[in-house]
């Protein structure tokens, strides 16, 4: 276990360091003026835009995830994020296609900014994505890329909270608690 976990976290930190400051900037500005906020994604991506979706949530941002049965229609002035390591995923570049046809803005989380999605979003938060022969034995498929993108999610919490003057206490009003 030590060898992958070491492995894991160099390699985090390492897909991290192609995420532009300034892409993130524009991120927390677009959450902060957008009337809806969605966030998709296949599989385990679409399990690491949900715990993002989560904290936003609790940050009091109107959140839906795409594809409950309870998500609203994607109209003009809202913003989607869509998460995928290859941005080739094709419901992901479909949805990209689709919301930014009504008006919508497109942030991409990808290891892939050259991807039919990054090409279809406003703003690229560049996830990189480790490519060398141990990573099939130590973090197999997209284990980098998807630990990496949780990371980088809950690295802009605290960005997003000094923006709108929230503190951890706003956040737990906000948390579920089913007792």
């Amino acid at each position: 276990m030590k060898e992958s976990l070491d492995y894991i976290m160099r390699n985090v930190k390492e897909a991290l360091a192609n995420v532009d400051p300034e892409a993130v900037k524009q991120t927390i500005e677009e959450f902060i003026d957008a009337k809806k906020i969605f966030i998709y994604g296949v599989g385990r991506s679409g399990l690491i835009g949900q715990a993002f979706a989560v904290r936003l949530v609790q940050m009091g941002f109107d959140v839906h995830f795409v594809g409950d049965m309870t998500t609203p229609f994607v109209d003009e002035g809202d913003l989607v994020v869509i998460v995928s390591n290859t941005g080739e995923t094709m419901s992901a570049v479909q949805t990209a296609n689709i919301v930014r046809r009504v008006g919508a803005r497109v942030i991409s989380v990808t290891s892939n900014p050259n991807s039919k999605l990054g090409h279809a979003s406003n703003i690229i938060l560049e996830v990189g994505q480790t490519k060398d022969d141990q990573k099939k034995r130590l973090a197999p498929l997209g284990t980098i890329f998807e630990d990496a993108a949780l990371v980088m999610f809950d690295s802009m919490i605290p960005l997003i909270m000094e923006r709108t003057e929230q503190n951890e206490a706003s956040l737990r009003r906000r948390h579920a608690i089913w007792v």
